[in-house]
């Protein structure tokens, strides 16, 4: 397994080993040990499994606000996205700063997002699957998010035209109207 830090504090890009043969390929995608000696030491409650259909689908920018936030283990199933999290936590040194990555079930690569971030992604190819892991349950009461395009932010998404979006989505807050309910805790 190889293990990636990132520039944003607490997010960690992590590449299983996968052992692969004529057959395929077999992957341990998650162990609660092994994740714990990572600096992962969360209890995940809940699995969530998306699909989006065409290139180009916009899912967040998604957080949910304390005592329900959520931190969650991301990685793509099937085709490919490109994952981005944004820092929302008030006095941190990258508050406001966005780092994307490229999952794919080619690459196996997974990421952690602790609590306090705002995370949404782009699907890169046709028919892409998402699975996560969630530290916490589904709480609509304290769903929050920040639009995907928010030009203080500056996202570089790789797909932009014509991007399929939600209502929901499309309508977010920008950053600077965020009271952002997460604090840094460095």
């Amino acid at each position: 397994m190889r293990v990636h830090s990132t520039r944003l504090m607490g997010v960690i890009l992590i590449e299983p080993k996968r052992f692969g043969d004529h057959r395929g390929f077999f992957a341990e995608t998650y162990s609660c040990r092994t994740y714990a000696s990572l600096g992962v030491d969360v209890a995940f409650v809940q699995d969530n499994h998306s699909l989006s259909a065409a290139v180009g689908t916009v899912r967040g920018l998604h957080f949910q606000a304390p005592p329900q936030a959520q931190a969650k283990l991301v990685r793509c199933g099937r085709g490919a996205i490109f994952d981005v999290v944004v820092d929302i936590r008030c006095g941190s040194p990258t508050y406001g700063k966005w780092a994307g990555f490229t999952l794919s079930a080619e690459n196996g690569a997974q990421l952690y997002i602790p609590a306090g971030f705002a995370h949404g992604f782009v699907t890169l190819e046709a028919d892409s699957e998402i699975v996560y892991k969630c530290s916490d349950y589904f709480a609509p009461e304290a769903e929050g998010g920040l639009r995907w395009d928010d030009p203080a932010i500056g996202i570089k998404w790789p797909i932009i035209e014509d991007a399929i979006l939600s209502e929901k989505d499309a309508n977010a807050p920008l950053l600077a109207d965020l009271c952002s309910p997460f604090e840094f805790e460095g």
